[in-house]
């Protein structure tokens, strides 16, 4: 796991706050099974986005992540899939602000990329909200980019606490975000040479 974000996340949690700071976002193209990086997770300081859509035996995959949650204490939530999420007794993560068909007593998560799509979210209740992307990543590869002015004016519009980084995040970019950052997201700054 890169180094630096680590210390980041631990050094937002000691500020307080229930809602973890670090969060892993599963990516079936870059890596089928998510799970041994979810085993290293650390224990109350992360949150898995389950984003396995189209991945075959999404259901049983699903189901073993969140017993594994469940037993390491991370945050789970299933992006876009409200049914699932009920299924998992985990929480929803919401595509471009997006509201799930079902209304879940749980944590809610969303992505936005712009002020529509942010004030859409708070809408429906997110509680963290990815403002992405912050940097170039290969997620989205030719996505037009925030950087970190724009990950700050966009984030202006969202509470205090409420405002996370997602796209090309690392130990170095992370912090070019100021404090007003609760939490992050990234894919490959939590690989442990899978």
């Amino acid at each position: 796991m890169d180094a630096g974000l680590l210390a980041w996340g631990r050094a937002v949690k000691r500020r307080g706050g229930k809602i973890p700071p670090l969060w892993y976002f599963t990516d079936a193209a870059r890596l089928a099974d998510p799970l041994p990086v979810i085993r290293r997770l650390p224990r109350g300081l992360c949150g898995v986005v389950f984003r396995h859509d189209t991945a075959p035996g999404r259901l049983a995959l699903g189901r073993r992540i969140a017993a594994l949650c469940r037993e390491r204490r991370l945050y789970l939530v299933v992006a876009g899939d409200a049914r699932l999420a009920a299924t998992l007794h985990a929480g929803l993560h919401l595509r471009g602000g997006r509201r799930g068909v079902l209304r879940l007593p749980c944590l809610v998560t969303a992505s936005v990329h712009n002020a529509v799509e942010l004030a859409r979210a708070r809408r429906a209740g997110a509680m963290l909200l990815f403002i992405s992307p912050v940097n170039a990543t290969k997620s989205h590869a030719g996505a037009q980019v925030l950087g970190a002015a724009g990950w700050r004016r966009l984030a202006r519009l969202a509470p205090r606490g409420h405002r996370a980084a997602l796209g090309g995040i690392d130990g170095r970019s992370i912090r070019a975000l100021g404090q007003g950052c609760a939490a992050a997201g990234a894919i490959e700054a939590f690989y442990f040479n899978v």
